[in-house]
């Protein structure tokens, strides 16, 4: 299970040493103690020009920001808060839901005197970010959101499912205790496995965020974080209710991590949205690939001009007039499955998405894909497994909403019985398809 989510969740490479310096801003930043919403934040402040508000998650504080404050600061006014409770911010042990972590940043710039600002999420920032351009969406010019889902939206059930994200339900007072005195083994946990190559978040880092998290009050707050998704979830779908993000959305994900499938969840919730996937980088994208990272948000925030960013969501009609493919890259190969390519284009390089049309009664024997790919049940029956061997016995079940993974180079099989299915896939082409057993393969004149 754990490579199927590192290839789910969770360019150019600095060297070691910029890397361990990364999380230290440039000197002109001063930092201020913002009394905002019952508590205090503690928040960095720079640079000039149109305001961009940085919102870190879990395992960081808003020093991760360091690299692109750098960057932005010769055209923007860089903001960087810690989040409740957490860094440098007030000790606190309640106001987590993040719509009202939300004010917290609304109190922000208030006291900043800012009216608006391109607003960028990482992680639990995601679900900040996303807070806050719902409930504001005359202050926020545009989204950013990195490698995370956001409680309630898309696929967030089936996210839910996945045992390596136990940590998501781990919290209280005998779990505190367990940690108290070993919160860098805690991290280490998450740096290791959701990283694509743990040693570039390096031992400057690691040392520089646990002592940040050892002190009082600040590891409660990181796992009140996660115990308020629940009611996230909850306050996410009303919110939603009332209508999607218009702004220019920018959806990134690590290609060993969460990929085009960030966009793909976004796209439940906004019009308006861009993808991007940052190559040889897990979920720790300001770590692992900082130059490329930086640089997509920047040319993001670049592009952002009203009528420079047009709609992208495919309505059903559009869709439809799409064209078919019984063979296409990345496919079965199998007559009768039939594909049809939203985006991209699954032979070259770079992001796709495809849909796949697979009729009752077919069998899709075990396979391999050179791409890490996500994938999403629309609807229907789909039997999907791991193994070298497609069977009854080692396959789950997936209805409409159903998730999954298809890591790189890792066998898997798919059938359908009585009902037909149409299964979303997103991945980072180019693609191909292995069937493990030769004789499996489709022939011309199948």
């Amino acid at each position: 299970m754990k490579q199927i989510l590192l290839a789910m969740v969770a360019c150019v490479v600095m060297s070691g040493d910029a890397l361990a310096e990364s999380f230290v801003f440039p000197k002109s930043f001063r930092t201020e103690a913002i009394r905002t919403n019952g508590t205090t934040i503690h928040v960095r402040i720079g640079g000039k020009g149109p305001a961009v508000l940085m919102v870190h998650g879990y395992g960081d504080t808003g020093d991760m920001w360091a690299p692109l404050a750098e960057e932005l600061m010769a055209d923007h006014t860089v903001i960087a808060p810690d989040l409740r409770g957490m860094g440098l911010s007030a000790v606190e042990t309640e106001g987590f839901a993040k719509v009202n972590q939300a004010e917290d940043l609304a109190g922000i710039l208030d006291a900043l005197k800012v009216g608006e600002a391109d607003v960028v999420g990482h992680d639990i920032g995601n679900m900040v970010a996303y807070a806050f351009a719902k409930a504001h969406p005359d202050r926020t010019k545009s989204l950013v959101v990195m490698d995370a889902p956001v409680p309630g939206i898309g696929p967030w059930e089936e996210v839910l499912k996945n045992p390596l994200l136990w940590h998501f339900r781990f919290g209280g007072r005998d779990m505190e205790r367990l940690v108290e005195g070993r919160e860098r083994v805690y991290l280490d946990r998450f740096w290791n496995e959701f990283s694509a190559k743990p040693s570039r978040f390096t031992e400057a880092a690691r040392a520089h965020y646990a002592e940040l998290y050892s002190k009082p009050g600040r590891m409660h707050a990181g796992f009140q974080q996660f115990a308020a998704f629940d009611q996230d979830a909850v306050d996410n779908r009303a919110a939603l209710e009332s209508g999607r993000l218009q702004m220019p959305v920018l959806a990134v994900g690590g290609d060993h991590s969460f990929g085009p499938t960030m966009a793909f969840v976004m796209r439940f919730a906004a019009d308006n949205v861009r993808q991007a996937v940052i190559a040889d980088s897990g979920h720790w994208l300001m770590e692992e690939q900082p130059k490329a990272t930086v640089a997509t948000i920047r040319a993001f925030l670049a592009s952002t001009a009203p009528g420079e960013l047009p709609q992208v969501r495919l309505t059903a009609d559009e869709v439809a007039v799409l064209g078919r493919d019984e063979a296409g890259a990345g496919t079965s190969k199998l007559k009768g499955v039939e594909m049809i390519v939203l985006s991209g284009d699954p032979k070259e390089a770079g992001p796709y998405a495809i849909e796949l049309h697979v009729p009752a009664n077919t069998k899709i024997a075990s396979h391999t894909h050179r791409d890490n790919r996500t994938a999403l049940v629309v609807s229907g029956e789909w039997h999907f497994g791991y193994g070298p061997k497609a069977s009854d016995k080692a396959a789950s079940v997936l209805g409409p909403g159903g998730f999954y993974t298809e890591p790189a180079n890792v066998e898997h099989f798919a059938f359908t019985k009585d009902k037909p299915a149409v299964v979303f896939i997103t991945g980072l082409g180019p693609s191909d398809t292995h069937y493990v057993d030769a004789a499996d393969a489709p022939s011309e004149n199948q």
